[in-house]
Order: structure tokens, then sequence, then C-alpha cells
């Protein structure tokens, strides 16, 4: 096979790895909130229209980030974010130029927006709650590999690029 065609396997393989690995976020921000609240509204919904706005901006925008973040990271990283198929090269565009990690952001921008949204609470503790195994995996398993696999490069995006609240301008490589 050409080297072409080896790209164009290796794009198509991370692509068919990124749509697996998207369960885990669909559970985590769909099945979950669902299992919780069976996504009833509570009435009257607490700090009304103007929260359900607000819910419904940060689902569309969590999404929005998700989706993107998945082709990123089979186009441009070659692989998927999950640990069994690591992208081959590190992933710096898109939203990842002002976040380290705009997925684990967006998931807790859904979660908290459907709890505005339905006014459900119960939801934002769901998110919270959710955080802490998020970030001890990013401390004790994602940047240490990330740091060994990609060196140099990683040490500059990590310099740049703050873990989890974004930067305002996106940062550019070089």
């Amino acid at each position: 096979m050409t080297a072409s065609g080896d790209a164009a396997r290796d794009k198509k393989l991370a692509a068919i790895g990124t749509a697996v690995s998207a369960a885990a976020p669909a559970t985590v921000a769909g099945l979950l909130p669902w299992v919780v609240t069976r996504w009833k509204v509570q009435q009257p919904v607490p700090g009304g229209l103007v929260a359900q706005c607000a819910g419904v901006l940060l689902i569309g925008a969590g999404a929005a980030v998700i989706t993107n973040s998945f082709v990123r990271f089979a186009l441009e990283g070659i692989g998927t974010p999950a640990p069994f198929a690591p992208p081959k090269h590190l992933v710096v565009g898109g939203f990842c130029r002002f976040v380290r990690n705009p997925m684990y952001v967006a998931i807790g921008a859904v979660v908290t927006g459907q709890g505005l949204l339905l006014g459900q609470p119960k939801l934002f503790g769901l998110a919270a709650l959710g955080a802490v195994p998020v970030v001890a995996f990013v401390r004790l398993y994602e940047e240490p590999t990330l740091a060994r696999k990609f060196g140099v490069d990683y040490e500059v995006y990590c310099k740049n690029v703050p873990r989890w609240v974004p930067r305002l301008t996106p940062w550019r490589r070089g």
C-alpha cells in the first residue's frame, strides 16, 4: 500500500474509533442526566425562561465543541480521545487552542445546561461529582502519558493553554 493509502486507511480507522469512543461522553452527558431526571421539567423552573435559555445555549455550545473535538482527533490526531486508540499526533487545533480539555469542559457544560433547562439542581451535583474522576484521570494518567509521548511539543502547549478555563484568544503554535 502507498503512503497516501496508509494515511487514508489510518484516517478511516481513526474515524471509526472516534465514533465508537463517542459512547462515553454520550453516556455522561445524555444517559446519566436522563437516569437522574427522566428529563422532567421542574415547575416552575428556578430562574425561569432566562435560566432555560442559558441552558439551551450551554447544551448547544457543549455539543458543538464535543463534535468538533472528536472530528479533530480523527483528522488532526489520526486517533481517538480514548486511551485504547490514542492520537498519533498532538491535537492542538480547533477548541484545543483555547483550553487543553475542551471535551471534558463541554460535557460539564451540557450537563449543567440540562440542569438549567429542566430546572433540575440534581444535575449541577452530577456535573460536580463527575468532575472528580475526570480531574484525577487528567492529572494522573492523561497528562503524564501525553508528556512522555509528545515531549517538548506538549510542554510548550501546556505552558500556553490552560487546563480548564479557556483562554480568550486562540493559541498559535510557534
